[in-house]
């Protein structure tokens, strides 16, 4: 058998297919839940650690940067040494780096232990998408298992405040990294018996020079932005950004001269794989950044406590569900392009919502926008995965979900870091007028709402009362800045994913 066709995985029964499905969408939630879980327990850890605004930002996204940095990596391992082995690695990893974050005393501890969870999770990731394209043969079958892949993932992102909120009000903020071990354990017992093992047969040696330039170019490409997003950018951040690009360029070249490269970057001469690819990275970076924000929102500027708040974000996660689901119905009668635009046409909608709604917003206003971001995740996530892992032979679906997850977990991360930036941003240049608190305290409160909450409570009495009024209209203010921004990037990717994306394409499952 040649390497071009290597031979395909005996099928899988059916009623084992599902169960299969069933220990990687238990392994998924985990993950997709640990990129938004803190948001949250941010308050809480910001009182029993002390961080300051940087240390704040990297705790939650270093998490995504680090995982979308080593995924082009870890899907060429997968293809190479074994799915099954690489998944349940990884698996292993989570659980090790969650307890190493559950015990930090230290901001420094819990951002590595955060490192450490990325890396478990971009071993666990491209696996879990990898092997659903080995179990589910047929092209019909295998868009329903990646509806409910997605509307895990999603889901995961979504639930990941409200399970957060439960386990911070009953117990600590450590509570949010002990619950993944005992799902580690069980997850890692039945996928020792029931996943099958995969292969790519007829592969080289791995490309580590290539790989050294994907880790190294997507986390710089990464930092860059993140620092520029900031404001008041320093010529080593410029610098770092430019490295990021010529890294991935010099990666892109090295893989185009290579017979088995870690990632075939011809793919993107395909328009509906580059659409799908910037489908998944806009929708993720919408929820990701959304859940963030609001999250705070609904904490410091209505008072709520974890728990109250991680409620008020269901109907992200119902309406995700509710897309998710219905995506493959609609792909099969309508198209990939209708299903992509009518999901970013969602997600557009929800933040222009935002947008203009008066000032102060209300709840009301937030949980429709809420719904509709969800909806718009659920369709365009769905359906960019089926594009994704259908437009490369079975022997590379590792690539295919690299680039799926990578654009995923990026999303998150550059969401929170270049929308939360602006938002902090707004904020900041809302509080330059006179706060009745000294120096320090006025500094504290203009750095973030949870320093002006901190600043408030110390002042107490009308003082605290005054700095809290101003710290909330500056932040609602600054919350629709955001959504503005949002809405412009949001309307900007779907006429290019429109123009990418032939009328009437449909995913086949040719290869």
């Amino acid at each position: 058998m040649s390497e071009a066709t290597p031979a395909a995985p005996p099928p899988v029964p059916l009623r084992g297919r599902w169960t299969m499905l069933a220990v990687l969408c238990a392994s998924l939630l985990l993950v997709a839940m640990d990129a938004t879980i803190l948001n949250v327990a941010l308050p809480s850890l910001i009182e029993d650690l002390r961080p300051d605004a940087l240390e704040q930002l990297w705790i939650i996204d270093i998490y995504g940067l680090v995982l979308g940095g080593l995924l082009v990596t870890s899907g060429a391992v997968s293809d190479r040494w074994g799915r099954k082995l690489l998944f349940l690695s990884g698996f292993v990893l989570f659980g090790v780096a969650s307890v190493l974050a559950a015990t930090a005393h230290t901001s420094v501890q819990l951002i590595g232990g955060r490192v450490l969870l990325g890396l478990g999770g971009a071993l666990v990731m491209p696996s879990t998408l990898s092997l659903i394209r080995t179990i589910f043969t047929d092209p019909r079958e295998r868009a329903r298992a990646i509806g409910v892949w997605a509307a895990v993932a999603g889901a995961g992102a979504c639930v990941g405040p409200l399970v957060g909120g439960a386990l911070v009000e009953r117990y600590s903020w450590q509570a949010a990294f002990w619950v993944n071990v005992p799902v580690v354990v069980a997850t890692v017992a039945a996928g020792v018996r029931l996943l099958p093992e995969y292969r790519a047969p007829g592969t080289g040696p791995l490309d580590w020079p290539g790989a050294l330039l994907s880790v190294a170019g997507v986390i710089a490409l990464a930092w860059g932005i993140k620092h520029l997003a900031k404001g008041g950018p320093e010529a080593a951040d410029v610098v770092i950004l430019l490295a990021g690009i010529v890294l991935l360029a010099l990666f892109a070249r090295r893989q185009l001269r290579l017979h088995d490269p870690l990632l075939d970057v011809r793919l993107f001469r395909n328009g509906p794989f580059v659409a799908a690819a910037l489908a998944t990275l806009l929708a993720m970076l919408a929820i990701g950044a959304a859940l963030f924000l609001i999250s705070l929102w609904l904490q410091y500027v209505h008072g709520y406590s974890p728990s109250e708040a991680g409620l008020r974000t269901l109907p992200s996660a119902l309406a995700m569900l509710a897309g998710s689901l219905a995506s493959p119905w609609l792909m099969h009668h309508m198209g990939v392009r209708t299903v992509l635009a009518t999901g970013l046409g969602a997600l557009a909608a929800g933040f222009l919502l935002l947008a203009l709604a008066p000032e102060p917003t209300t709840y009301p206003v937030v949980a429709v926008v809420l719904a509709g971001l969800g909806l718009g995740d659920g369709l365009a996530i769905t359906a960019s995965a089926s594009v994704l892992v259908s437009s490369v032979p079975q022997h590379r679906a590792g690539q295919a979900g690299a680039v799926s997850e990578t654009a995923y977990e990026l999303g998150v991360g550059l969401g929170v870091a270049l929308l939360g930036s602006i938002h902090a941003a707004v904020y900041a240049s809302r509080m330059t007028g006179a706060l009745p608190l000294d120096a320090a305290d006025a500094a504290l409160a203009r750095e973030s709402v949870g320093g002006a909450a901190e600043a408030a409570e110390a002042a107490g009495g009308d003082r605290g009362r005054q700095v809290l009024r101003a710290a909330r209209a500056a932040f609602d203010h600054a919350l629709t800045t955001t959504a503005y921004v949002s809405v412009g990037i949001v309307v900007t990717v779907t006429v290019l994913v429109v123009c990418l994306v032939p009328r009437g394409f449909k995913v086949t499952g040719s290869h």
